[in-house]
Formats: C-alpha cells, sequence, structure tokens
C-alpha cells in the first residue's frame, strides 16, 4: 500500500487497501464472498463530519497554525456564490491549515484521532451493520469524500478490507494539501462504485450513505439504505425505491 497522501491517478478510482485486514494481497476475496457492502463514513458511520473536527483540534495543539484558517474565508465567498466546488473549498481549507506539516506530524496527530473517534463518534447501529455484514461472508469496503491523512486509519480500526477516499498531494514529506484525486463525491462517488462492480461483476453491491449527494451511487446497488438523510434526501430516497433508517 502506497503511503498515505501519496500522489495517485486521477483517471481511475485509487484503492486504498488497509493493511493486514481481510485480503491478504490487497484486494477484496473474490471467492467465498457474498457481497461487497459498500459504507460512506461522514454521517453514515460517524455521527458527524470528520474532517473539521481533525482539523480544529490539531489547531488546538498547534495555536501558532490558527491564522491559516484565516485563508479559507475568500474560498467560502466564492463556494457560496458558486464559483468554488466541495473540491475546490477542501483543498483551500487543508492547505490553510495544515499545509507545510510533516508526514510525522500528521501520522502522529492521526495516531490519536482515530482512536478517539472510533470510542466515541461512531453510531452503535453502524457498528451493528458492519458486523452483520462481516458476519456474513461480505467484503467491506469504505468509501468517503473524506481525505486520506486519516480515512485509511479508520477503514483500518473497522477491519474494511478497502478503502476509498480522497487523496491529497504531498510535496515530499509536507504536506501540500492540494487534492491529488478527484473528490469522491457525487458522481465520483457513481463512478468508483461502476469500477468495482467492474472489477467484481458477480457479487451484489449492498451500499449505504446518509447525504443527497450519496442518491447518486446508492441508485446503482443492488441494495441500497439512505441514513438519518435530511427530509429531501428521504423523499428523493423513496421515489428511488431506496430504504431509509435512522441509525443511533
Amino acid at each position: 500500500m502506497p503511503p498515505a497522501g501519496s500522489a495517485v491517478s486521477t483517471n481511475a478510482p485509487e484503492i486504498r487497501i488497509p493493511s493486514g485486514t481481510v485480503a491478504a494481497s490487497g484486494t477484496v476475496p473474490a471467492v467465498g464472498v457474498r457481497s461487497l457492502a459498500l459504507f460512506d463514513l461522514d454521517g453514515t458511520i460517524t455521527r458527524h463530519d470528520t474532517l473539521f473536527p481533525y482539523v480544529h483540534r490539531f489547531l488546538h495543539r498547534h495555536p501558532l497554525r490558527a491564522p491559516g484558517a484565516l485563508r479559507v474565508l475568500p474560498a467560502l465567498v466564492r463556494f457560496a456564490i458558486g464559483n468554488l466546488d466541495h473540491g475546490g473549498l477542501k483543498a483551500t481549507f487543508i492547505r490553510g491549515t495544515l499545509g507545510g506539516c510533516t508526514r510525522a506530524q500528521i501520522d502522529a496527530w492521526t495516531a490519536r484521532f482515530v482512536p478517539r473517534l472510533i470510542a466515541r463518534g461512531l453510531f452503535a447501529d453502524a457498528r451493528s451493520a458492519i458486523e452483520r455484514h462481516r458476519g456474513a461472508g461480505d467484503a467491506l469496503v469504505l468509501m468517503s469524500a473524506s481525505v486520506d491523512l486519516y480515512v485509511p486509519a479508520i477503514a483500518r480500526a473497522l477491519g474494511f478490507s478497502e478503502c476509498i477516499c480522497t487523496a491529497v498531494r504531498w510535496d515530499g514529506e509536507r504536506l501540500d494539501g492540494a487534492l491529488a484525486s478527484p473528490n469522491r463525491r457525487g458522481p465520483e462517488k457513481a463512478r468508483c462504485l461502476e469500477a468495482l462492480r467492474t472489477r467484481f461483476p458477480q457479487m451484489p453491491i449492498v451500499a449505504y450513505g446518509n447525504a443527497a449527494s450519496d442518491l447518486e451511487h446508492l441508485r446503482l446497488a443492488d441494495n441500497a439504505v439512505l441514513v438519518n438523510g435530511s427530509a429531501r434526501a428521504r423523499r428523493d430516497a423513496a421515489a428511488a425505491g431506496i430504504r431509509t433508517v435512522t441509525w443511533r
């Protein structure tokens, strides 16, 4: 597995394989697996967004970096008026706050952040669903628009076989913060799901997501579940025949 944060191709979804999990070869095992269980992260497994707490708590420990957050304000204005997309806003936020950090700093912070998130920040129903799929012999795939500074570590901690997430760029051993892959959101998640289906054409896909933007890939799954969706997302899910649930 390449180091977290390494540059990836933008031509195909980057599959990030957590080490020491189900597939020793680094791919989802195609034999003896009933289906692919594809989970979104933020708001589906976790109770809240993960990127903002990750950065906010890092800045609390490194207060001299806090003024870098002001660099995000112009980007927020551009985002509000439609001149910047979610990926651009994300990259600006990361570069303004974490840009220039060493790989050792980021890895050390991730090692502190992830166990706390796992212990306190997950829906119990999400953990139960993950364990049900594991017990049924399904392959677990984590697919998130959040970044590879910490998402692969969450995947490892939860025993996922594969992890697809947004990659960020490094300049040697220092974080640049620009996105090194497409932002894994909306239509990009749908593209990643189709890539998984191409790799494993005989395996049905069960997908879980929480946001209206997740409906694009949920519609493509053989079995889909919208978790804790907004009223509008629930209406759209119902129209598409997608089951909705409330997780706590």
